[in-house]
């Protein structure tokens, strides 16, 4: 069964979205999880994982109700104040919610890229390493390094790293983007989502505009940890659901049929723990 480790939805009228304004064009708007199903399940995509787009508690506890109304949501990742003193006692909370499976600072709008290295924030990671959450790392390149680090000051942390930590394709930038992810894989906790590379790939790129840099994902984390994802629908900035569906599918040709069904779906849900998929 395939699972999309990583898509959205949102609700303008929430009002905390501060990324999310009229300029981005056709994404602003509200996205209901049957707005992500319309385009998910003509590519065999029958679940997802669901990941906050706003730096609130009030996010997190408005995925977790949807997760819980929506069988098709296997599970969210969710936002907490990472550095708050009421951190630890907040995510022990959150924990207890059975459909929470991940956190996720949205560490490429921090000012300071060695932020999640500072004291005040370890407590926080300790606890989810001790709880069985998962860290999404939304990060840029600048931070692999920092990540490296992270994880292995928390060896037991399971890290995830979302959109591959947005290369900069655009700009055809390749190093040191690609050394340092080549590095980062080297923590065998640390995994990485085959998503949102198109979109760092320009406004209107072609179907292989990023077609280099997941093969290097690939290589770099092989088919068992690499999680294929949408980021649905923030993707529709430079592409459609099934246009990056088919570039993946070109990149993943390589693999066996059961190396596949782990990329795209099956390593998600052993790495966030998911149920089984809807049939």
């Amino acid at each position: 069964m395939h699972i999309d480790a990583h898509f959205h939805s949102w609700q303008l009228a929430r009002g905390d979205y501060g990324w999310l304004t009229p300029r981005l064009g056709a994404i602003y708007r509200d996205v209901a999880i049957s707005d992500w199903q319309a385009v998910a399940q003509p590519m065999g995509v029958a679940a997802g994982l669901l990941v906050q787009a706003a730096p609130t508690r009030a996010e997190t506890q408005h995925l977790l109700a949807l997760a819980q109304a929506n069988a098709c949501v296997l599970g969210v990742v969710g936002w907490i104040d990472m550095a708050a003193p009421d951190a630890v006692a907040s995510i022990v909370a959150l924990a207890q919610n059975p459909w929470l499976k991940g956190l996720r600072p949205m560490l490429h709008d921090v000012a300071d890229p060695d932020w999640i290295l500072h004291s005040a924030v370890q407590p926080a990671l300790s606890a989810m390493e001790k709880l069985g959450l998962v860290f999404d790392a939304l990060i840029k390149p600048e931070h692999i390094q920092r990540i490296r680090t992270l994880a292995q000051r928390h060896p037991g942390l399971r890290i995830v790293v979302d959109h591959g930590a947005k290369p900069h394709i655009a700009a055809g930038q390749w190093q040191p983007w690609a050394d340092d992810m080549a590095a980062l894989a080297q923590e065998p906790f640390v995994c990485c989502k085959l998503s949102g590379l198109l979109t760092e790939a320009g406004a209107t790129p072609a179907p292989e505009a990023a077609a280099d840099y997941a093969a290097h994902l690939l290589a770099c984390f092989g088919a068992d940890r690499l999680l294929w994802g949408s980021d649905w629908p923030v993707l529709e900035l430079a592409a459609s659901y099934g246009a990056w569906w088919e570039a993946c599918q070109r990149t993943l040709a390589q693999l066996s049929p059961l190396q596949q069904m782990a990329v795209l779906g099956g390593n998600a849900q052993r790495v966030y723990g998911l149920a089984a998929a809807p049939a």
